[in-house]
């Protein structure tokens, strides 16, 4: 529609609009993603997307955008920062420190505040209204985790970043604490420059997983990913696995928090992602006392809300005799308590993960006990 020096122009346009809407960055790349294919086949063939079905049933469609949207020949790449605004330095310690207290429920950084989909997704349709207001007509689709898309590839083809060991997008200038969106659009507008690797020999992310799902640079088993296994994963959680989520009851940012680019990451200027009230340092006890209607009440507009009060309890549960491994005294008894209110569930996912919790706090017992008498 618009090519040369007007496409130019234009793509300067967007960007001053993307940082209006409070986006850290605009890019632009082209369709062809046909290199990334062969990675992705095999990463399927591997059954690394475990029970994530939807990232195989739509084919190769993710690295075919224009067969994805028909008419697509750019995609528009937007990322956000979303740390909250009242984030401390040191942010990366205190997070760590968190892990260190058995009873505290930890909720991973971008899901405190509100779900990521609705902020982005209004913010993407706004910049592309402002597009097709200059250019006139314009066919586009936006996303945003939301549809068979590429997302880091694209991210990292447009100059947002680079692919870091852990898979997530790198930013010099940003860290990796930043969402990605995508405005699939039928204009021809000038690719932006990608820009270099800079891990270099480092491979914190790789040595700190605490279930090894990283097998390797840019190869992710998600079967073992914390975060996929309290988000994405829908039945009975691994056992071997369970004593490897210790405190975490929604995702795990550990890859993140070792990374030394993330002490360039910055703070979103958004109220959108600040913290809720009553969820961050809240007790594994408080939050797994919650009813039905008070989970879909606390976590209205909250990614959280996406997994549902039977895996939200699941979750705690593994928390909980997590936690009964580790301490003693009141505290146990009144774990113990809180778990044994659960243990008639209706729920059969619920009571297997309660009756397993109870099991690891009856074990440290007899291991208590044994210790002592010898």
């Amino acid at each position: 529609m618009k090519t040369g020096f007007v496409a130019a122009q234009l793509v300067s346009q967007i960007q001053a609009w993307g940082q209006e809407l409070a986006f850290s960055q605009i890019g632009v790349t082209g369709v062809d993603l046909s290199a990334a294919e062969p990675g992705l086949n095999a990463w399927l063939q591997a059954g690394f997307h475990g029970d994530m079905g939807y990232m195989a049933s739509h084919g190769l469609k993710r690295a075919r955008p224009a067969e994805l949207v028909p008419g697509t020949v750019s995609v528009i790449t937007a990322r956000m920062d979303y740390l909250p605004r009242d984030t401390p330095e040191g942010w990366q310690a205190i997070e760590f420190s968190r892990l260190q207290r058995p009873g505290e429920a930890v909720v991973s950084l971008y899901a405190r505040g509100r779900d990521y989909h609705k902020v982005l997704r209004y913010r993407l349709q706004k910049l592309a209204e402002r597009i097709a207001a200059e250019v006139g007509p314009l066919g586009h689709r936006v996303f945003t985790d939301s549809a068979p898309v590429l997302e880091a590839e694209l991210a990292s083809r447009s100059g947002q970043g680079w692919r870091g060991k852990h898979t997530l997008v790198l930013n010099r200038e940003g860290g990796s604490m930043f969402f990605l969106g995508e405005i699939y659009v039928d204009l021809a507008l000038p690719a932006s420059e990608p820009v270099s690797e800079h891990c270099g020999a480092c491979t914190a992310c790789i040595d700190v997983c605490p279930t090894q799902a990283i097998l390797g640079p840019q190869r992710l088993d998600a079967r073992r990913c914390i975060s996929y296994l309290t988000i994405e994963h829908a039945g009975p959680i691994p056992e071997d696995l369970r004593p490897l989520i210790g405190n975490r009851i929604y995702g795990c940012d550990d890859c993140q928090l070792v990374c030394p680019w993330n002490k360039f990451a910055q703070r979103s200027s958004l109220p959108d992602f600040d913290p809720r009230e009553g969820l961050t340092g809240a007790t594994l006890i408080e939050l797994f006392s919650w009813s039905e209607d008070e989970f879909l009440r606390r976590t209205e507009g909250s990614p959280i809300r996406r997994i549902g009060h039977e895996r939200w309890l699941r979750n705690i549960a593994v928390a909980m005799g997590n936690a009964l491994s580790a301490v003693v005294g009141e505290e146990g008894d009144a774990l113990r308590q809180a778990l044994a209110t659960r243990s008639a569930q209706p729920g059969a996912l619920v009571r297997e993960h309660v009756a397993w919790a109870l099991e690891c706090g009856e074990r440290e017992n007899r291991f208590r006990e044994g210790s002592a008498g010898s």
